[in-house]
């Protein structure tokens, strides 16, 4: 580091909740490259996508064994809440995960990590989500974020978009290199499963994730199960902009 620099200065968060493996892996291997802070919620909220709590307080914790900020609130409250409260200068990047599990096609929608991420660059900032295709080799994960944290520091992103990152769970010498790839795509998802609980009452589950419909060439699913780690830039401007001519032209026959 050079004398007067000040060091990055790396949000961290997750959707799978501050006491999870993944987020304390990435927050380590990201130490060598900056001041890491972590501010993530206080539980899983796996699923919560890019919602925010409106109607209730956030309540904010620091853990006092690692210094992390546990939020009664969603992945989109954490990032939120640090750049626009907690986190004083604000930081540099944003950086989501290590997820637990993948972040794959259709799965951008619904994933906090992702959203978490989504947030960041919404609110300014640089930002990645990595997951981990698995629940076990996180240090693989976590020595990709860190290169890839090194490398945006000297390639910043465009302006409206993300990193999508996608690491086999397989040992750091199994991985086979890195593609930069395509979001592919899911069957419609299972079932609802329907139970009761203990007083008869229905009760439902949602069910698992559908099975992999486009899984062709250039797809993330087919990187990792090739085990490559994926790289998937997302774009924050959802506009259809091949539409929207043949919109207006339909728009104006109607009168």
């Amino acid at each position: 580091m050079v004398s007067g620099i000040s060091p990055m200065r790396i949000l961290v968060s997750n959707d799978d909740g501050v006491h999870a493996e993944g987020i304390r892996a990435l927050s380590e291997a990201l130490a060598a490259c900056g001041e890491v802070i972590v501010v993530a919620p206080d539980r899983n909220r796996s699923g919560a996508s890019h919602s925010l709590t409106l109607e209730v307080p956030l309540r904010v914790t620091r853990i006092a064994e690692t210094g992390y900020h546990a939020v009664k609130g969603t992945p989109t409250d954490c990032v939120h809440l640090a750049v626009n409260e907690l986190v004083r200068p604000e930081p540099d990047m944003v950086v989501a995960g290590i997820n637990h599990g993948a972040n794959l096609g259709d799965d951008v929608i619904y994933s906090g990590t992702v959203a978490a991420a989504t947030e960041g660059r919404h609110l300014g900032f640089p930002s990645l989500a990595i997951s981990l295709v698995g629940k076990t080799h996180f240090a693989t994960a976590a020595h990709y974020a860190a290169q890839l944290v090194k490398g945006m520091m000297v390639h910043p992103l465009p302006a409206d978009q993300i990193l999508n990152v996608n690491v086999p769970d397989l040992p750091l010498d199994q991985i086979k290199g890195i593609r930069v790839t395509r979001l592919g795509n899911r069957h419609r998802a299972e079932s609802v499963i329907c139970s009761e609980d203990p007083r008869g009452q229905p009760i439902y589950w949602i069910g698992p994730p559908g099975s992999q419909q486009d899984a062709g060439d250039g797809t993330d699913f087919t990187a990792i199960e090739q085990g490559y780690v994926s790289i998937t830039p997302l774009t924050i401007d959802m506009t259809a902009y091949s539409s929207l001519a043949g919109l207006g032209a339909w728009l104006d026959l109607q009168g």
